[in-house]
């Protein structure tokens, strides 16, 4: 038996709705489709449709086999289109999401080459703090931080960031340094949110527990960048990634507080959802993302002194 050819025949009898129309698309002979509907209820030992003279019916094997089949050729489907098109010329449309910040400094200045790289192929960058739907908002391929959902969607990591807690010398200075998550209550912090209201900041405690930190928040920003700001001008307390302020913590415009309490770096992965597999261009520009951040990791950890 051909199993990937029973495969094509068993799904486009379920789609079609009957053994006859099945034949017909396919086309084949009615014979030829029930031998093969016969040879794959036979193969697995088991009911796959039950028949009647008006439809068919799947059962729970039938079901579960429909799931896989479709599975299987649609990846088959996905290789043959990515082995056609390996030598061919990229074209064609890519649309990328990333969160604000880390796609317009981080991904952003990468693209120029990348379209230098591949002449035919245009980008979409959508900036975007929040988790898009691949399939609805059309996304080839986006940047997430942190735990990924359980979903069909691949993933691959590409490196790992670290949240950190600073100020600048002239705040501490003036309101002390906070030594424990728990000082905070005494403290100005800025937060990043949409809506003003309560903040918290998640802390990894000694005993390797975690605790919400519930903040007195007396400005809340919708940007990184302006909170950073903020703290640069002595604002207050500010929660960023390390990358973003490496230079600050360098220069000691701002200094870094509470790194006993940081919780464990989070992933940071590139998602593509299953149907992108075989497309070459949402590859290579996987690929060539993957190649720069790997030879120059622009989320590089800072020592803890």
């Amino acid at each position: 038996m051909d199993q990937v050819a029973a495969f094509t025949t068993f799904v486009r009898v379920v789609e079609a709705g009957s053994l006859s129309a099945a034949a017909r698309s396919l086309p084949a002979s009615l014979t030829a489709v029930s031998r093969q509907i016969a040879a794959l209820e036979a193969h697995y030992g088991t009911t796959l449709l039950l028949r009647t003279t008006r439809q068919l019916a799947l059962t729970d094997a039938g079901r579960l086999l429909y799931d896989r089949a479709k599975a299987v050729i649609a990846e088959l489907r996905d290789v043959e289109l990515a082995l056609s098109s390996q030598d061919a010329q990229l074209s064609g449309r890519l649309r990328v999401s990333a969160p604000s910040l880390m796609g317009r400094l981080l991904i952003a200045p990468l693209l120029a080459d990348f379209l230098r790289l591949h002449p035919d192929v245009s980008v979409d960058l959508l900036l975007v703090d929040r988790p898009v739907n691949l399939l609805e908002e059309d996304v080839h391929a986006a940047l997430r931080i942190g735990r990924l959902p359980d979903s069909q969607a691949v993933a691959r990591k590409l490196a790992e960031l670290t949240m950190i807690v600073c100020a600048a010398p002239s705040y501490l200075q003036r309101r002390g340094t906070p030594a424990t998550p728990a000082d905070l209550a005494g403290h100005d912090c800025l937060v990043f949110s949409d809506v003003p209201g309560g903040g918290e900041w998640r802390f990894r405690m000694p005993d390797g527990t975690s605790a919400t930190m519930h903040l007195r928040g007396r400005l809340w920003i919708n940007s990184l960048d302006a909170l950073a700001a903020a703290a640069r001008d002595g604002a207050g307390l500010v929660r960023v990634p390390s990358w973003q302020v490496a230079d600050d913590i360098e220069a000691g415009t701002l200094t870094r507080v509470l790194a006993d309490y940081e919780l464990p770096a989070s992933a940071v992965h590139v998602v593509m959802p299953p149907a992108r597999l075989g497309s070459p261009r949402t590859r290579a520009f996987v690929d060539f993302l993957a190649l720069r951040w790997r030879s120059n990791n622009p989320l590089r950890a800072l020592a803890v002194s």
